[in-house]
């Protein structure tokens, strides 16, 4: 009865594809051996034969007849008379090979065997989702939400492994519910309390670097290079891409016609705004085109100081900053340099220095003026008011009698 019991376990682990058969046996085979050990203080008078496809497994023990009185060790020996009980033609110094049936071990043992395998079966389950995921770090994988909870979300994989996807990890306007696919990155796996943790994410650059492999074959096949990727999850993206291939334009090639290519990618991300840009090693060109869509007058780098100031006319300002400053922050990460945008003006537009204006404007209204960058009435009338107000820490009153002085010197 026992037999079979333990028979079914050995079918539950016979069904478990992710354990190849040669681990199985060893497994099973050290498994039996430490209840042998256990129950006659060594196990290498015996064999243990297992049959993986039958599901069953046999053990048989050597012993080596000896005179009745020079019995020793009846784990390793055994009496004439007990040799004779099996076959009569035994004699002294033979070997004798019987099969130890498993109901002999008593039924504690049995139930040690079985709980002893099942911990083992898990055990090598945990290692084979470890080991698979840990060779998967940086790919795309698609599961099934299984739950939804506040600050992550339960999902299974084809096999049916349990893995994680952060609130900090998904796009801000990312919705889920029970039973949806969703596609993401294996972003991390480790050990927590010797279980397999798989944490997934959408928010990586390296989710938006698959999705262009995916979606655009010259990516996939190594005719264009993702050069750097920054992103500002479901809100704006700036990808540089290269081709070493003259007769391809990488970017024309990552949009596609009326920009049919991308348009998955951005789907996928929620509405993520991607500027795809040709990379250049000329730093000046490059910054140039990070800052997409303003238009650049002149670049002036220091080095040193890995700066970049960037010259433009006022009504390219607000574009080049973008909405909430993105588009610059984003140029910045992009290009590696931090970029300072200054308006520039046109030739033929006459400016005065506000020193000029000190018959009608206070000496330290001039001065406040001045701690922030704006030495001409030109540079103060380009600021709005309200940001005028707050940098300078001056009076509203102050402030719009400054405008009125100024305005009337253009009229």
């Amino acid at each position: 009865m026992e037999n079979i019991n333990l028979i079914d376990t050995f079918a539950e682990f016979k069904e478990l594809k992710n354990i190849d058969r040669v681990t199985m046996m060893s497994v099973l085979e050290e498994v039996f051996r430490s209840v042998l050990i256990r129950q006659y203080g060594t196990d290498e008078n015996f064999d243990v034969i297992i049959n993986i496809d039958k599901g069953d497994f046999e053990i048989w023990r050597r012993r080596e007849v000896v005179a009745d009185e020079d019995l020793e060790d009846p784990y390793l020996q055994i009496s004439l008379t007990d040799a004779h009980k099996i076959d009569e033609d035994f004699e002294e110094g033979e070997e004798v090979t019987d099969e130890v049936k498993l109901a002999d071990f008593g039924r504690r043992a049995i139930l040690n065997l079985r709980q002893n395998l099942a911990s083992k079966i898990l055990e090598l389950e945990k290692d084979h989702i470890y080991g698979k995921y840990k060779n998967k770090i940086g790919d795309i994988i698609t599961g099934e939400v299984y739950q939804v909870w506040k600050k992550e979300i339960l999902i299974l994989d084809d096999e049916g492994n349990e893995l994680i996807l952060p609130k900090s990890e998904q796009i801000p306007s990312d919705y889920f519910r029970k039973g949806d696919n969703v596609r993401a990155i294996v972003y991390k796996v480790e050990l927590r309390n010797n279980n397999p943790l798989i944490i997934l994410s959408r928010t990586a650059p390296a989710f938006l670097e698959r999705l262009f492999e995916l979606e655009i074959p010259e990516i996939f096949d190594g005719l264009i290079t993702i050069k750097k990727i920054v992103r500002v999850p479901g809100e704006r993206a700036k990808v540089a891409v290269e081709s070493y291939d003259e007769r391809i334009d990488p970017v024309g090639a990552c949009v596609g016609m009326k920009g049919s290519r991308i348009h998955g990618i951005v789907r996928e991300l929620k509405n993520e705004n991607i500027d795809v840009i040709n990379y250049s090693a000329n730093l000046q060109l490059y910054i140039k085109r990070a800052l997409n869509p303003a238009k650049i007058n002149s670049i002036k780098i220091i080095e040193a100081q890995k700066k970049a100031e960037v010259y433009l006319r006022p009504e390219e300002v607000s574009l080049a900053i973008g909405k909430g400053g993105l588009n610059i922050r984003l140029a910045s990460q992009l290009t590696g340099y931090e970029i300072d945008v200054y308006r520039e003006m046109e030739e033929d537009e006459e400016d005065v220095n506000l020193d000029e204006f000190a018959d009608e404007i206070e000496g330290w209204v001039i001065d406040a003026l001045k701690a922030i960058g704006c030495d001409t009435a030109k540079n103060v009338l380009n600021i709005p008011r309200e940001d005028l107000i707050k940098r300078t820490d001056l009076e509203d009153e102050t402030i719009d009698d400054v405008l009125k002085v100024l305005k009337s010197e253009f009229e």
